[in-house]
């Protein structure tokens, strides 16, 4: 039996964009969590880069702060790359939006406005590439107090963890021989698959120690490396990464509490833990100085000021800081390396060189007339020429 009048109702889009909420107030949670076309609603003062950059990836609808992504304090990096990438940023919605607004639910946001249904649930300052250009001038009005704390900060960091900066101890030992090496430490940071991919020379022929930090450890895996190393907490790492083999570091909070430690025990994976108060990058950096390491090249690490007081990391700013200290000349980022390392001599100049003298060489034994074993010997040196070629320009 038919119903036309049910069945033909015609359904109109409704303006605006819509998706599926994923909520949390974690937002290391929210992000393991999140898929393409999903709109996400969280609460992070000062929206970090490395938050935005991860909500590209998992090419999200919308997002909505209930907190101001810019608070004016310093130029944070986050919005910037959201509304550059196209995603609508709806700011300051206010607490009630996370209780009201329920996890799995269909959301539409429109004008700053959040609805679920026809119901109004929340009201934001939605944000464009003028406004947060407009805030960022504002916020470097900031940076000064933000420096100032820093400051303060780094003395009382530096009062906590003296034992283990100046005489290393607590850093988990290994059995990955690391003395006289090099080592590249690769983290998810801003751009690191491309950095990672320009490396493939300097890979192949140094061969470092291979240290993967959280995700970074995947986009090794990914790029085709084996990890050597792993450091982070394993509930961001695949498992196809975890079992790979690599000696796996799980940071742990100053009381001994490993976030993360649960899930290796459940996959059957050995791993050693690291109380400190760093963020796993840090520690990364640590371990690698504290075995010896001749050299450390990193890639998908902050290396400005604006990242350096970006909110991501802000937590661990005295432990960034006083660990590049401490590393010292043997750091090195891996951009760097890649410009280095790119040869010198232009490759056309090497083939017209070489095809030049085959052809002289030709002429000399047609004019001679010395036979074919020469002929046969200038063809095969060609093949071998042309191989080389193409594994050049591989």
């Amino acid at each position: 039996m038919k119903l036309p009048g049910v069945l033909s109702r015609s359904q109109h889009a409704r303006p605006g964009v819509t998706g599926v909420a994923r909520v949390d107030r974690r937002t290391g949670d929210l992000l393991r969590r999140v898929s393409q076309g999903d709109v996400v609603i969280l609460d992070q003062l000062d929206l970090d880069r490395a938050t935005a950059d991860a909500l590209v990836r998992a090419e999200v609808a919308g997002v909505v702060n209930a907190s101001p992504s810019i608070s004016g304090r310093f130029p944070n990096l986050g919005p910037e790359v959201l509304v550059g990438a196209g995603i609508p940023l709806i700011d300051g919605v206010g607490q009630d939006a996370l209780r009201a607004i329920k996890e799995g639910s269909k959301v539409r946001l429109l004008d700053g406005t959040v609805y679920v249904g026809d119901r109004e649930v929340a009201q934001g300052t939605p944000q464009t590439v003028e406004s947060v250009a407009d805030q960022m001038i504002e916020a470097k009005a900031g940076m000064s107090a933000q420096l100032e704390a820093f400051s303060a900060n780094t003395m009382e960091f530096l009062r906590r963890e003296r034992t283990m900066f100046l005489d290393g101890i607590g850093v988990p030992q290994l059995t990955t021989v690391m003395k006289g090496r090099q080592v590249l430490v690769v983290a998810p940071g801003h751009e690191h698959v491309a950095d990672l991919k320009a490396l493939k020379r300097y890979i192949g022929e140094h061969r470092p120690v291979l240290i993967g930090v959280e995700s970074g450890a995947d986009a090794l895996r990914a790029a085709g490396y084996k990890p050597d190393v792993i450091v982070g907490d394993p509930n961001g790492i695949a498992t196809e990464t975890l079992r790979a083999g690599a000696e796996v570091v799980v940071p742990a909070h100053p009381d001994g509490h490993a976030p993360g430690l649960g899930r290796i025990q459940d996959l059957g994976i050995g791993a050693v833990t690291f109380p400190a108060s760093g963020n796993a990058e840090d520690l990364a950096l640590i371990i690698a100085d504290t075995h010896n390491a001749d050299l450390v090249v990193t890639v998908g690490f902050q290396a400005t000021l604006r990242e350096f007081l970006d909110r991501g990391r802000s937590g661990s700013n005295p432990s960034t800081f006083l660990t590049r200290l401490k590393v010292g000349g043997k750091l090195v980022d891996g951009k760097a390396v890649a410009a280095l390392h790119r040869s010198r001599v232009s490759v056309l100049a090497i083939v017209l060189l070489v095809m030049a003298a085959m052809v002289a060489i030709a002429a000399a034994v047609a004019v001679s007339g010395v036979g074919a074993a020469y002929t046969d010997w200038i063809t095969e040196t060609w093949n071998s020429f042309v191989v080389w070629l193409k594994g050049l320009f591989s």
